[in-house]
């Protein structure tokens, strides 16, 4: 068994949802599940089909969006795992009670625009999910003017009043 870490790869401020599933009906539910949760939403999604074939399915409903979930996809190459990818302006916090409630999923391993890394476990059967790297390490503990920040910004993005 070899331990490898695969650098998730997209733009800064773009938000992605990294989970594992288990059926190739999958691709399909979670597009419906988006969809259906916002709509208008822009987003990508791919999975890793882990018989059969072996490909990278995939839906979407932005081009940019479907393409970062592919090429994400294909470099993680985990049996089952999904990446979506949500177009700017799209969150997380909106999407991910739905995701979480498709009939297939069986776990999310993050939710973030930090810079991400996979850890991955591959033997001569293939890959699995480990875990994730979200972000950095924390430094501190927040203080007043970290406490008024937060506050501030959760008010300015319209997420508390």
């Amino acid at each position: 068994m070899q331990l490898i870490t695969q650098k998730i790869d997209k733009p800064e401020a773009i938000n992605f949802i990294f989970g594992q599933t288990h059926f190739i009906k999958s691709v399909e539910d979670i597009h419906e599940a988006l969809i259906a949760a916002v709509p208008g939403i822009k987003f990508g999604v791919a999975f890793c089909e882990a018989s059969g074939k072996c490909l990278v399915r995939w839906s979407g409903t932005d081009p940019a969006m479907i393409e970062l979930a592919q090429q994400n996809a294909q470099a993680v190459a985990a049996g089952h795992c999904f990446i979506i990818f949500l177009g700017e302006g799209y969150y997380p916090l909106n999407v991910l009670n739905t995701v979480k409630m498709v009939p297939e999923v069986c776990r999310i391993f993050c939710a973030t625009a930090n810079p991400t890394e996979v850890i991955l476990a591959e033997t001569e059967q293939g890959r699995s999910v480990l875990g994730v790297v979200d972000g950095f390490c924390a430094h501190d503990i927040e203080g007043d003017d970290d406490i008024q920040w937060r506050k501030n910004l959760l008010r300015q993005i319209g997420y508390k009043l």
